[in-house]
C-alpha cells in the first residue's frame, strides 16, 4: 500500500495531557484525512462544529425482489477492506506530538472522541501512565466504555479494541517490537490508520512486519 506523505499545516495544540514540545522545534504536522466517519458526539471541551446529519431513510425494497443473500466468508473478507494509511513524517522525539496534532484536526473535523485509538512505541503518554496508576481493570474499562479516545502502548495492541480510527506514534521502540505494532495497529483500524514517524522506517517496517 503507498504511503503518503503530506506537508505541515497543523497550527494548534490537543486539550487535555499533552507532552511537551522540544525547544527550537516547530510543532506542524500535515492534515490527516478525516475519512468516513459515523455522526460525531461532541468532546468534552470541544464541541462539534455543525448540526448531526440526520441518519438518511432506509432503502424500499424492489417489488418482486427477493430476500438478500447471506453475506459468504468471501464477501466479508470484500467488505473488510484495508484501511486508508496516512503517513505524517515525524522524528522519534517529535512523533507524540505530531499525533496529538493529527488528534486535534481529527476531532475538529467532527470524528467522536470513541472512534480514536493513539498508540505509542516508545514511552506511553502521559494519560496511559496517569490512569494506569488507577488499577489496570480501570484503565482497561475506559477502552471498553468507548466513550473517549483510548491511549495505549503499542505492546499492548492485541488487548485493543478495534476503532474507526488508530493513530500510531512511532516515539521510540526497538525494530521488532514496531513491526509487529504496526500490521496490530492495521488490523484494528476500520477506516483509517496514521502513522507518525520516520518515512523511510516506518515503510521498512510495515513491510517486515507484513511478514512477521
Amino acid at each position: 500500500m503507498p504511503l503518503t506523505p503530506e506537508e505541515p499545516q497543523i497550527h494548534e495544540s490537543a486539550q487535555g495531557p499533552r507532552a511537551t514540545a522540544a525547544a527550537g522545534r516547530p510543532a506542524s504536522t500535515p492534515r490527516p484525512v478525516p475519512g468516513p466517519r459515523s455522526a460525531a458526539s461532541p468532546r468534552p471541551g470541544r464541541p462539534v462544529p455543525g448540526p448531526a446529519r440526520p441518519a438518511p431513510p432506509a432503502p424500499r425494497p424492489h417489488p418482486g425482489a427477493g430476500p438478500s443473500p447471506a453475506p459468504t466468508p468471501e464477501n466479508r473478507s470484500v467488505q473488510r477492506s484495508a484501511p486508508q494509511l496516512q503517513l505524517i513524517p515525524a522524528p522519534v522525539d517529535g512523533a507524540l506530538d505530531a499525533a496529538e496534532e493529527a488528534l486535534d484536526l481529527l476531532l475538529e473535523s467532527g470524528r467522536a472522541p470513541g472512534e480514536v485509538l493513539v498508540l505509542t512505541t516508545g514511552d506511553p503518554h502521559p494519560w496511559t501512565t496517569h490512569e494506569l496508576s488507577f488499577g489496570e481493570a480501570a484503565y482497561w474499562g475506559q477502552q471498553d466504555a468507548g466513550d473517549d479516545v483510548f491511549f495505549a502502548n503499542a505492546a499492548a495492541v492485541e488487548r485493543a479494541n478495534s476503532r474507526p480510527v488508530v493513530i500510531v506514534a512511532v516515539n521510540g521502540g526497538d525494530d521488532e517490537s514496531t513491526a509487529k505494532a504496526l500490521p496490530s495497529a492495521m488490523a484494528r483500524a476500520t477506516g483509517l490508520l496514521v502513522v507518525c514517524g520516520d518515512p523511510q522506517r516506518v515503510t521498512a517496517l510495515l513491510g517486515a512486519g507484513a511478514g512477521v
